[in-house]
């Protein structure tokens, strides 16, 4: 059976930002999702729209050309939504998981494939209160679409650390930067990709697990990067960080490499890719130690980068398409990020002052309502 993949232009833009509503009091995650819904036009498939839980949302883009564009459209749309939510004493909280929330309290919203995912996986589907962060990325050929989801998968430890914002999970610091992509693998279609010889090859794939009863339309393999029915290629690895202002910085990062590997395909250069064992071992490290993680290169002379260095590198690589695409400035921020830390970070910095996780909550809340980084209200 044929897998659609719709048309789309090249390096186009589109986002999804998932996130919590909480009390403005409490900070208690609460089943606020109703209060936005019933004045959007489609709560199913509009911009702004339900999510797994009843106390979630999820804010879409329409496709952009420049990250800037996209950036934007966001923050309007989540303006938007805090204006409904604000008389009702509710605000919204988009990081990976509530800090000291209990993840059992919250229920699923009342569909089909949401009761599906709760049944089949049991506890780890009582636990899915995280919210994630998916980049789409517009490309113009079906074929190319698979070296570039193995391209970015290989990369997808740089973007896990960038937008790290679960370290805590029920009131405790788990060690981790991320222990959203810790939960969000559990489920049985979740991983890096598996590397396709092409299209056909992909379909079969698809076919075989919907025979095997493990999924029943393509949209429920849920690899960290896959190809979309919409034309695109969707990173879906990272943690919803709590402001627009970091969305435009993955954002830009991403489209870069979408773009970068595009024109090497398109002249038949060999595209760097990683075995699908060392892209789960540097997923587990950026999970657990973020930006002080050591990543395996596939050269042997080389050993690990920190990742910082490797950030350095791509974003030095990548700075002349940025230039390109109309997103230098988005793209710098990446640096930004690396030197003065991503949300998990931030976090931290907040528990060690005051040993609070409501702190730290009340701080991303803030965070999130100011649409920038604690880093740059400072100045």
């Amino acid at each position: 059976m044929g897998v659609e993949f719709g048309a789309s232009e090249q390096s186009t833009v589109g986002i999804e930002w998932e996130m919590a509503i909480v009390d403005q009091r409490t900070l208690e995650q609460v089943p606020g999702a109703a209060v936005v819904l019933e004045r959007v036009e489609d709560p199913e498939h509009g911009p702004i729209r339900g999510e797994y839980l009843d106390s979630m949302i999820e804010l879409v883009t329409g496709v952009h050309h420049r990250v800037a564009d996209a950036e934007k459209e966001m923050r309007r749309l989540q303006e938007q939504a805090m204006e409904w939510l604000d008389p009702h004493g509710l605000a919204v909280l988009p990081i990976g998981s509530h800090p000291f929330g209990d993840p059992e309290r919250q229920q699923p919203r009342e569909k089909e494939r949401y009761a599906r995912v709760a049944e089949r996986n049991a506890w780890w589907g009582r636990q899915m209160a995280i919210n994630g962060l998916h980049v789409h990325v517009g490309v113009d050929d079906r074929e190319k679409s698979l070296t570039i989801v193995m391209a970015l998968a290989r990369l997808s430890c740089y973007f896990i650390a960038l937008t790290a914002s679960s370290p805590f999970w029920r009131g405790e610091d788990t060690g981790f930067a991320s222990q959203r992509t810790m939960f969000f693998q559990q489920l049985s279609t979740n991983g890096p990709p598996y590397r396709m010889a092409d299209w056909a090859e992909y379909e079969d794939y698809v076919d075989e697990l919907k025979r095997s009863g493990m999924i029943e339309v393509p949209g429920e393999i849920r690899w960290d990067v896959r190809p979309s029915l919409l034309g695109t290629v969707e990173n879906r690895l990272m943690d919803a960080p709590p402001t627009t202002w970091e969305i435009g910085a993955v954002a830009a990062f991403d489209q870069c490499i979408v773009e970068r590997v595009s024109r090497a395909w398109e002249v038949g250069e060999p595209v760097w890719r990683l075995p699908h064992w060392l892209m789960r071992e540097n997923k587990w490290r950026a999970a657990r130690y973020g930006l002080g993680a050591e990543v395996m290169t596939p050269r042997p002379e080389q050993g690990t980068v920190g990742m910082r260095e490797g950030l350095e590198h791509w974003v030095t690589q990548l700075e002349p398409i940025a230039e390109e695409l109309g997103c230098s400035e988005e793209l710098e921020r990446v640096r930004t990020l690396a030197a003065r830390g991503p949300s998990y970070v931030r976090q931290r910095r907040v528990w060690e002052a005051t040993g609070s996780t409501e702190a730290v909550t009340r701080s991303a809340v803030d965070e999130a309502a100011a649409g920038v980084p604690d880093f740059l209200e400072a100045k």
